[in-house]
């Protein structure tokens, strides 16, 4: 087909009128030529009142909230009811905007708050149904204490919210009240469990691999996209867990041969261009795949199409959430107490998300004054603002951490659609179909239709700007907002009402491996890596779980879209009846090994397959490749031989390492290439005796990474199809001879459509693999680059594009950093914004300058311990960071550190606001407080909550 015949890629639509409105708004309340009284009252009207007390409706005793320095608060009371009562009320003191904004966004209810930009994202989130689905979770499957919890939370939050409205809520608020006369509604408990699906949403796997594999489809040959998607290299980088096996319906650690079990294989499909497997995918026709049909060209536009547009919409979503890339994860480790100098546990943690302003995590710890059987917490750890309990942390006698499991827990299935339903088994089912109306905050509402197959909603319902595809899957009228094609369905675990907030609270409470792993069990979605650690015995003891439900499949491993038209294709329970999941009770976990350690950080869970030592079940064939993983088994092996121990601060510092594999691998290559330009020689020797460290104010790693980008792009990112590609990079291509504008012999300008946060190749760490892999073959293919200008020759070899690379790099650094190379830095180039949800990131510079933070010039990079993330296709600001890190000293846990990436307060002027940023740049930890003394002396300010009417 033409190179140009596809839809127009989605633009993203703005919120730009209606911010205008909003900054003009907020203008006037921040006092910006409106003189003092609006700047001191709009502003600092709500900020919370620490100090004295408050009268909060539905207490049943006093609540005392003692906070420190940072503003971080720790609640004592005398019942669950109350305690939880309290940490809606305190969450919604620092952070109702945020809390706002993500239950707008769980419901699809964004253009209520900032109009009509927001409608398409609305409306695929309305497809998918969060709200709808947490609401079943509420209904039928969470326990009665749970419910209780949630109600308490909300009541707080509700007894926080009476009587206020505007600049008493926050300088967001008074604008949107001042623009629309907004006024928030009631907290409800359905309100929190929602944005468990928006967690499980950023977590939720190999969905964007899929896509893009496919994709891929259009344009290379299966053996190419194989190349691209490397194994994952066992031989190298150690899995989570190793030696267990499955008998008897249950996983046993370190047990030998793997036996028994149902598993699924692990295969990839087979022949040449074949987009989904073997199977015939067409509904007519003979080929065995879209890529190579030569009677399906119609469909094949038609995925291509569809799959595009899903693309495109997806790249909205983690506009608020984060992107979703190889370098997302996170890094969690637990060392036995035989081998740190505490003698008991130490336990690390970092997990790996989108920069936001105020973090995704809120600290706090939850305490009952006396134990018993109406109060039973004593936590303290990481929090979500909008949800009560403790995500990650401690209590006086474990400890757990998480990471990204990396399950595929989606699976894209293309439907043929008729007028009157869809295929299944050569019969025609008709849709269950629900409207939605999304409200649009100063225009006319929007009328959506949601169509479900047994496979899942129709994502592809959601783009309005397909072209005509193809005459095989007639559109229904039913869903007049899509063009023709194949329909593309979500079948995603996360769609199924679980029982993660039970899990939570369990958490809280456990004392042992037992109860945690009982916890575990529980924790639907998303599917983590849970790393235990507790302070029994003479050393304590450490664990790991891999929880979560994770589908057995029929045919199909999950690397491509499937025909949804074939049951044998579907998963094997859920809403086809069977199992449906992975039993619990086969998931591996582990506890104790000898080695006296456990890493989680994305890498694989278990090695999968037949035989001894394998793991029956296919988990995933997505894993990250291990690179941050062996990094840090490294790390703690070289300081334990002959006996060493390591301490917090060791901890601490892994934390921060910044070594680079890939410029381990590839400088070597680099510094021996024969360069005649003085200028590319001179930034060439800038290698010399780097230690492949990544210091902000390096400028070997600089150079380096900007030589990495080049390398990637030369090789990779201009043989991508256009959909992959980031959006406005343009190049010439030849045309195919199916036009009258084009021919063989002449070339079309095509440009890429690609968000910035997900255009490949992004350079995380499964390009390090793809990469390591090619490099002992001096003339593969990928080395070919054509030759632009006079100045840049094509290339065949190895050498040659690496060459290429290393002066495109001198010649881009001297451009962004100048000419002299003693200034250059790679903070300077990977630097750090903080954000402020939603007008933060669209507003007017003015108003930016207002509500954002930074930039802090960072060290780190792509796929290194110190994780901060940036895509190689699009530039080398950040885009994923460790969102907080924290070590868990189990001996003293008074001893504990940890950081957050902001501060406690998500009010843009106070003090809390970003006090901990750059602490947490310098890699430093603060002091955390948890026992009764240790909280009293570290005390600045405390407030307390009475009964309203006492």
């Amino acid at each position: 087909m033409p190179a140009n015949e596809t839809a127009p890629p989605v633009k993203k639509k703005g919120r730009r009128a209606r911010l205008i409105v909003l900054v003009l708004v907020l203008a006037l309340v921040a006092g910006l030529g409106y003189g003092a009284y609006w700047s001191v009252d709009g502003v600092r009207a709500s900020f919370p009142q620490t100090t004295g007390q408050l009268k909060v409706l539905g207490l049943t005793g006093t609540v005392e909230v003692k906070r420190d320095a940072r503003g971080i608060p720790q609640l004592y009371a005398d019942s669950d009811d109350d305690l939880f009562r309290a940490q809606g009320f305190v969450h919604a003191q620092d952070r109702f905007w945020e809390m706002d904004v993500r239950r707008h966004m769980t419901s699809g209810r964004l253009s209520e708050m900032f109009g009509s930009g927001q409608v398409e994202t609305d409306a695929f989130l309305r497809t998918l149904g969060w709200r709808q689905v947490a609401q079943a979770e509420f209904d039928t499957k969470l326990s009665p204490e749970t419910k209780k919890y949630l109600q308490a939370y909300a009541d707080g939050v509700n007894a926080y919210l009476k009587g206020k409205s505007g600049k008493d809520l926050s300088v967001e608020h008074a604008a949107l009240q001042l623009s629309d006369d907004y006024r928030p509604e009631q907290w409800s408990p359905v309100d929190s469990v929602a944005w468990l699906k928006a967690m499980a949403w950023d977590l939720r796997g190999n969905m964007q691999d899929e896509i893009d594999r496919a994709l891929m489809a259009t344009k290379l040959s299966q053996a190419q996209i194989d190349e691209l998607y490397p194994p994952y290299p066992f031989d190298r980088n150690k899995p989570i867990v190793e030696g267990g096996k499955v008998d008897g319906g249950k996983y046993t650690p370190q047990g030998g041969a793997a036996g028994g079990g149902t598993g699924t294989g692990t295969g990839t499909g087979s022949g040449s261009g074949n987009a989904v497997g073997t199977q015939t995918v067409t509904p007519t026709g003979t080929g065995t795949g879209l890529a190579d049909n030569a009677t399906a060209q119609g469909a094949t536009v038609g995925l291509r199409t569809q799959l595009t547009a899903l693309s495109d919409t997806l790249d909205k979503i983690p506009a608020i959430l984060g992107p979703n890339g190889s370098g997302i994860g996170s890094n969690s480790w637990v060392i036995s107490g035989k081998y740190t100098t505490t003698g008991k546990p130490l336990l690390a943690n970092d997990p790996h998300l989108s920069p936001q302003l105020p973090s995704v995590w809120y600290q706090m710890g939850l305490h009952c004054r006396t134990a018993s059987a109406q109060c039973q917490y004593d936590v303290a750890g990481y929090t979500f603002s909008g949800m009560p309990g403790v995500v990650i942390g401690h209590n006086a006698d474990i400890a757990w951490g998480m990471t990204n499991l990396g399950a595929d827990v989606t699976d894209l299935y293309l439907e043929q659609v008729k007028p009157e339903g869809y295929v299944y088994d050569n019969r025609v089912l008709p849709f269950t179909t629900r409207e939605e109306v999304i409200k649009v905050a100063g225009g006319a509402s929007k009328k959506i239709t949601v169509r479900t197959t047994n496979n899942g909603p129709l994502v592809s319902d959601r783009s309005e700007e397909l072209g005509t595809v193809g005459t095989r899957a007639p559109v229904a009228s039913a869903a007049p907002d899509r063009g023709d094609g194949y329909a593309v369905a979500l079948r995603w675990t996360a769609l199924d009402p679980g029982r993660t907030m039970d899990a939570v609270f369990k958490l809280n409470r456990a004392k042992d491996f037992p109860s945690f792993r009982a916890a575990a069990a529980e924790f639907d979605v998303p599917s983590q890596n849970l790393i235990y650690a507790d302070n029994k015995g003479a050393s304590g003891n450490i664990g790991y779980q891999a929880p979560g439900r994770i589908p057995v499949r029929g045919q199909g491993d999950g690397r491509m879209p499937t025909p949804g038209w074939d049951s044998k294709y579907a998963w094997k329970g859920g809403k086809d009846g069977n199992t449906g999941y992975i039993p619990q009770n086969e998931m591996p976990w582990d506890s104790n090994p000898s080695r006296g350690y456990i890493v989680t950080a994305n890498q694989a869970v278990v090695e999968t397959g037949t035989g001894a030592g394998k793991y029956p079940y296919l988990l995933t064939t997505d894993w990250g490749y291990g690179a941050r993983s062996q990094r840090i088994n490294d790390l703690i092996e070289a300081k334990i031989k002959d006996g060493g121990r390591i301490s917090t601060d060791d901890m601490r510092t892994m934390q921060m390492d910044n070594s680079s594999e890939i410029a381990a691998l590839l400088t070597p290559m680099l510094s021996k290439i024969e360069i005649s330009d003085p200028g590319v020689r001179a930034a060439q020797k800038l290698l010399d005796g780097w230690n492949y460290t990544q210091e902000s104010d390096s400028a070997a790693a600089a150079y380096f990474n900007a030589v990495w980008r080049n390398i990637l792009k030369l090789s990779f990112g201009d043989k991508m199809p256009k959909e992959l590609r980031l959006e406005g990079s343009c190049m010439n291509v030849l045309g195919n001879g199916t036009g009258p504008a084009d021919d063989l012999a002449k070339t079309v300008r095509e440009c890429g459509t690609r968000d910035a946060d997900s255009a490949q190749p992004d350079g995380g760490d499964r390009w390090f693999e793809v990469v390591r892999r090619l490099v002992k073959d001096e003339k593969s293919p990928w080395w070919s680059a054509p030759a632009k200008g006079l100045n840049n020759p094509a290339t065949t070899t190895r050498d040659q594009l690496f060459a290429r690379a290393m002066a495109d790099a001198r010649w881009e650094l001297t451009a962004k950093l100048g000419k002299d190379q003693s200034t250059w830095s790679w903070g300077r180039l990977h630097q750090l914004t903080l954000k402020n949800q939603t007008i933060g990131t669209e507003g007017p510079g003015f108003m930016q300058w207002l509500l954002n933070r930074g930039p802090w010039n960072l060290g780190g990079g792509e796929a290194t311990v110190n994780a901060t993330g940036w895509n190689a296709s699009s530039g080398y600001g950040v885009t994923w960071v460790p969102s907080m890190r924290m070590v868990v000293n189990l001996n003293e846990l008074d001893k504990s550190r940890w950081i957050n990436l902001t501060g406690a307060s998500g009010h843009a002027y106070n003090a809390h606001y970003t006090d901990q940023t750059t602490m947490w740049a310098k890699g430093e930890l603060l002091e955390w407080p948890f026992g009764k003394d240790a909280v009293e002396k570290a005390t600045v300010d405390t407030l307390t909550l009475t009964p309203e009417g006492s």
